[in-house]
C-alpha cells in the first residue's frame, strides 16, 4: 500500500447514528459481556494490541490495524509529504478518541446523561531534540492540555464525578501520564 493509494476516511453521521437508547443499550451489552468474561476468567482482560507499519513516501508509514488501514506522515517543513496526521497529531486523537471513549462508557454506568462530547487537545513540543540540537528537552510533548466540552443537563458536580472517572480509567490517558516500559528489538536482513 503506498500512501497515494489511501483515499482520506471521514466518519460519516450515516455511519455513526445511533439513538442515545441505541447507544445505551450496546454500552450495556458491552459491560455485561466484559463483567462476565473477566468474572469467569480473569486473564481475558489482558489484551494485546498490534499494529503494522511499513515506510513509504519521503517519511510516511502505511499503517494497518486488523482491518483498518490509514497514513501517518509529516508536513513539509518536516520532510514530509503533508498526506495525513503527523505521529504526534496522531497521538492527540488516540488522547481524544479514548475520551470519548470512557466518557461514553462511564456517562452510561454512573447514569449521567451527556448528550454531546467534544474534544480538543493541545500538545506543546520542542523540536531542538529531534533535530539533535538540544538534548536537555524532552524528545516528546513538554506538555498537553485537553478540554473537554460537554453537553447534558446534569449538574457540575456530576460532570465533574465523570471526569474524575474518566481520568481514572482512560488507558490512553494513562500513556500519557505514566511511563510504560517499552523494548525495542532490531531485525536486520541483508539486502
Amino acid at each position: 500500500m503506498t500512501i497515494s493509494d489511501t483515499a482520506p476516511t471521514a466518519l460519516s453521521d450515516a455511519d455513526l447514528a445511533a439513538s442515545a437508547g441505541e447507544r445505551a443499550d450496546r454500552l450495556t451489552a458491552a459491560g455485561a459481556a466484559w463483567s462476565e468474561r473477566i468474572d469467569a476468567r480473569r486473564e481475558s482482560a489482558h489484551l494485546t494490541y498490534t499494529v503494522h507499519g511499513s515506510g513509504v513516501g519521503a517519511v510516511a508509514s502505511a499503517l494497518r490495524a486488523g482491518r483498518h488501514e490509514f497514513a501517518v506522515d509529516e508536513p513539509a517543513a518536516l520532510a514530509g509529504d503533508d498526506l495525513a496526521a503527523s505521529p504526534v497529531e496522531v497521538a492527540l486523537g488516540a488522547l481524544i478518541s479514548c475520551q470519548v471513549v470512557v466518557y461514553r462508557l462511564y456517562a452510561h454506568a454512573l447514569g449521567i446523561q451527556v448528550d454531546d462530547i467534544d474534544v480538543t487537545a493541545e500538545g506543546d513540543l520542542d523540536a531542538a531534540r529531534l533535530f539533535g540540537k538540544d538534548d536537555s528537552v524532552r524528545a516528546g510533548f513538554e506538555s498537553v492540555r485537553l478540554t473537554v466540552r460537554l453537553t447534558g443537563p446534569e449538574t457540575a458536580e456530576r460532570y465533574e464525578e465523570l471526569r474524575a472517572a474518566v481520568d481514572a480509567h482512560c488507558p490512553v490517558l494513562d500513556l500519557f501520564q505514566n511511563p510504560t516500559p517499552v523494548t525495542t528489538t532490531v531485525e536486520v536482513t541483508a539486502a
